[in-house]
């Protein structure tokens, strides 16, 4: 039995008279970029993260860029954050000029290790940003305290988080100065095309926020800042609000194919001390991905993929080492719990429409490779 990592038409199966008739309705509106659209999303996005305020942008990468651009990121200021994660994180602050500052990663979790973080404040630090990995809090009460103490902005990748809460019910995007998500179709919420958000605690931020993602007009053809085309598409905000009312059901999916997998790995002969899979830890894990941490990484995904079962890995080399950040100055070996996790992260399906039969599949394999 083969098996996809991903497969959005099953998801699409679901909804689709709903979401074809709202897609005509835009199209027949005429009305395609911002609008009351845009306006209506933000809202009930607003209120499903627990925010004051939230301010639809063109991507995830972009709402990063925005939150650093609005802090007063630039040239001679240092940014701490983790070098296992996605490029954007990374990419948004040496665009602004400014240097990534690594720590390590907490290896129980893949994500930031606070007290690491922590040690790396100097008088260049301007900002922090953490990453929720995977669908999983990132602790950062202490830091967000850090960063208060100094007048410098927390800010949350949630790109991949959106609903991921902490032991206290605190949702991803609520805590820090702003929160940047992704609606990139892979994401627990996804849109049908590239989409991003930024969550903040202050409206005046918000709409300060709105005037950047537009050239920095506050009134056509009168620029206040120096913004950027940020804008979100009319179109993806009404597929997202559609989405939106079905995501807390595909989380709770998530979470029981986690569940599952657990089982299955203890039905299969899965060798525990040659596959972890993620504790479930405190407060609530979203699963945008189901990342383990296997020996022999690389012999497992070839042998998945010999039996058509999707797996991926995320990430396979740390941002630090790079090609164009070497002029940075790291070296292998500076983040060790980092590059354990890139040759050991291996991603398996875990998404809402997954059956009992394919869970099955996934850990009979992966059983059979350790045999």
């Amino acid at each position: 039995m083969s098996v996809p990592l991903l497969d959005l038409t099953r998801q699409y199966a679901s909804f689709q008279d709903e979401i074809e008739a709202t897609v005509l309705e835009v199209c027949r509106s005429g009305k395609y970029i911002l609008g009351d659209t845009v306006a209506r999303f933000e809202r009930e996005a607003a209120e499903y993260c627990g925010t004051a305020d939230a301010v639809g942008v063109t991507s995830g990468s972009d709402a990063l860029l925005m939150a650093l651009m609005d802090a007063g990121v630039g040239p001679g200021d240092e940014v701490i954050t983790t070098p296992f994660t996605f490029f954007a994180t990374v990419g948004a602050i040496t665009r602004l000029g400014a240097k990534p500052r690594f720590v390590d990663i907490d290896p129980a979790t893949f994500n930031l290790d606070e007290s690491a973080a922590l040690a790396a404040f100097n008088e260049c630090t301007k900002a922090v940003v953490v990453v929720h990995l995977f669908g999983r809090w990132s602790p950062c009460d202490r830091l967000l305290h850090a960063c208060d103490e100094r007048g410098i902005a927390l800010i949350e990748d949630a790109a991949q988080a959106i609903g991921c809460e902490d032991a206290d019910k605190r949702r991803a995007g609520s805590v820090g100065r702003y929160g940047a998500f992704s609606f990139f179709p892979s994401k627990n919420l996804g849109a049908f095309g590239d989409g991003g958000l930024i969550t903040v605690q202050d409206k005046q931020v918000g709409e300060r926020l709105r005037v950047l993602r537009n050239h920095g007009q506050s009134r056509t053809y009168y620029h206040d800042l120096i913004g950027g085309n940020f804008r979100l598409d009319a179109l993806q905000a009404a597929v997202l609000s559609v989405k939106l009312k079905y995501l807390e059901g595909w989380h709770a999916s998530r979470r029981a194919n986690a569940e599952k997998y657990r089982e299955a790995f203890e039905q299969a002969g899965v060798p525990a001390d040659k596959v972890t899979p993620p504790a479930p830890g405190g407060g609530r894990h979203i699963y945008n991905q189901f990342t383990l941490r296997c020996a022999d990484r690389d012999g497992l995904l070839e042998h998945l993929r010999a039996r058509e079962i999707g797996c991926a890995v995320y990430y396979p080399l740390g941002l630090h080492l790079q090609p164009c950040f070497a002029d940075l100055g790291y070296h292998e070996g500076d983040f060790p719990h980092a590059e354990q996790a890139c040759n050991e992260a291996l991603s398996i399906p875990v998404f809402p429409e997954l059956t009992a039969a394919e869970i099955n599949e996934v850990a009979t394999a992966i059983a059979d490779f350790y045999k």
